[in-house]
């Protein structure tokens, strides 16, 4: 439990070290891809295991959509902080879960129920709220929460090829989808940036680090070593505190303004997408 509860809390700080990286936000992602993998890899090593290639081959183009859709993620989530407060990011990113309930049965083939039907109302109109078209705000951040949804449709993206894998571990799945991820975006990143006019100073050398070590090798490192210990509603339950955390951060450390309704909004989103993890399974 204490591995999953601080791998959660460290995947709700990214929004806080992003948002003070100097680069490109295809950079920050090939960095994050580039740097996980390698640090998996090391932990692999250590733990006298070898990736499995014949099931990594039999599951190969799975793999490969799920790391695209996996850079292509973390893209627009990053380019949702510079554009709006990491809180309005953060839960137009957690329309995930509602974004998949819609595609299931289009995708999955999967019949949706009533109560998750109304699930997705309340996201929706959560996610309204948080915009602040109600109020006629001047400050509304459309252009941070498109770059916030699009990244949740690219997660749902990655959730629905991952149903697809077969046989294949958590770890051997992760380090060809954040490998892939990176060699995916290096050539786009190539021939869009141009580093002569980017600025390598310690604090965005040290961040990007941090994002790439910490952030992505260590919390998933944390994440996949508690999951066999832990039962699928605690996962589903905790999972809540990545978003919980990154909102407290944006409110009380950034001081990012929320308004009341955007705290409404809030509890619809996350409240939805919580309950759409339990509608209709056995107590």
């Amino acid at each position: 439990m204490p591995q999953y509860l601080l791998a959660m809390t460290i995947f709700g700080t990214i929004g806080l070290f992003v948002k003070y990286i100097d680069l490109p936000s295809t950079v920050i992602a090939l960095s994050r891809g580039a740097l996980g993998t390698l640090f998996l890899l090391i932990v692999l090593k250590l733990l006298k295991r070898k990736l499995d290639i014949e099931t990594i081959k039999a599951n190969f183009k799975h793999l490969v959509i799920a790391g695209i859709a996996l850079g292509l993620n973390w893209i627009f989530l990053f380019e949702a902080y510079r554009l709006t407060s990491i809180a309005t990011a953060t839960l137009a990113y957690y329309m995930a879960p509602i974004i998949l309930i819609v595609l299931s049965p289009l995708v999955l083939h999967e019949r949706v129920s009533l109560g998750k039907w109304l699930c997705v109302i309340c996201a929706l109109f959560g996610m309204s709220l948080i915009s602040g078209v109600w109020e006629g705000s001047e400050n509304v951040a459309l252009g941070g929460i498109s770059m916030g949804l699009i990244a949740a449709c690219f997660y749902a993206g990655v959730v629905i090829n991952n149903k697809f894998l077969n046989g294949l571990n958590p770890y051997d799945s992760s380090i060809v989808q954040l490998a892939v991820a990176a060699i995916v975006l290096l050539p786009y990143v190539l021939l869009t940036v141009d580093f002569s006019a980017l600025t390598l100073d310690a604090q965005t050398i040290d961040l990007t680090l941090a994002v790439g070590i910490i952030h992505t090798g260590v919390a998933y490192w944390l994440y996949f070593s508690a999951l066999p210990k832990l039962e699928a509603a605690r996962i589903a339950i905790f999972s809540y505190i990545d978003p919980a955390v990154a909102i407290l951060l944006s409110v009380f450390v950034l001081m990012e303004p929320m308004t009341i309704a955007g705290m409404a909004g809030a509890v619809l989103i996350l409240g939805a997408a919580l309950a759409s993890e339990f509608v209709g399974k056995a107590k």
